[in-house]
């Protein structure tokens, strides 16, 4: 469609920032503005498309408007090195035709080969830890006013096509094993319980048996002017066999 040298789309914030935790989904937004007469295509790419959905991942901006894509990063298990990876978005526009809806998009239009003018524009990830009192600062919060220099190194990249949330589903394998562990965790506790339980009784048992023997030896030694029969000697000391066993469980 010829040259065109303003800006296509107007694109902030131009460093995506994630919050990160582990076993947690985390997303953050970009919007872009059309600030032209004309409708905008727009296709957004990244370096770890199995690492992240984008919403919509492609569409189209009318005249004068915005539109807000919303990048969601997949549950982690682990957080990487000093919270630094080297992931990279794409975002790339067209000039399109007035009429032409957002199911008629394809890669093929964001080729040199069609003949359309691409401008394209890279983000960077960036990861900081949760927001927790104090705040943590923002290091680089100055950076940025002119970003389209800043990524002469991400030449040879390889940018993918972003999934759409609807793609792929998430991946729950973290967050399983997260409640099995805690599945795990809680039968153990109700174990536990019971035994303490059944050791309590236990101890009740014998402190019962103690006070009945005892009352038991009162009695017979008023009974016998206190010298203890063969018969009473016996009963003692099955009483004492089996409070050694209920000791013993």
């Amino acid at each position: 469609m010829g040259s065109y040298s303003e800006e296509l789309l107007g694109i902030e914030p131009l460093e995506l920032q994630f919050p990160f935790e582990t076993h947690k989904q985390i997303s953050c937004s970009m919007l872009l503005t059309n600030r032209t007469d004309h409708h905008i295509a727009f296709k957004v790419k990244t370096t770890s498309p199995k690492k992240y959905c984008v919403r919509p991942n492609s569409g189209v901006v009318p005249p004068r408007s915005t539109s807000d894509v919303i990048v969601t990063m997949q549950t982690q298990r682990e957080a990487p090195p000093d919270l630094q990876w080297k992931d990279k978005f794409l975002v790339q526009s067209v000039i399109m035709e007035e009429g032409t809806s957002a199911r008629g998009i394809t890669g093929e239009m964001f080729t040199k080969e069609s003949g359309n003018v691409v401008d394209e524009v890279k983000l960077r990830v960036v990861y900081v830890p949760p927001p927790k009192p104090p705040s943590p600062v923002r290091e680089g919060s100055e950076e940025g006013s002119s970003p389209r220099a800043s990524f002469s190194e991400g030449s040879n990249l390889n940018y993918q096509e972003a999934t759409r949330e609807s793609d792929e589903p998430p991946s729950f394998s973290a967050v399983k094993s997260d409640m099995d562990q805690e599945d795990l965790s809680s039968e153990t506790a109700v174990l536990i319980s019971r035994l303490m339980a059944e050791r309590s009784s236990a101890v009740q048992q014998n402190v019962k048996l103690l006070e009945e023997l005892d009352l038991a030896r009162r009695e017979v030694s008023k009974q016998n002017g206190g010298s203890f029969s063969f018969v009473i000697v016996l009963v003692v000391a099955l009483l004492g066999i089996l409070l050694g066993f209920i000791l013993k469980r």
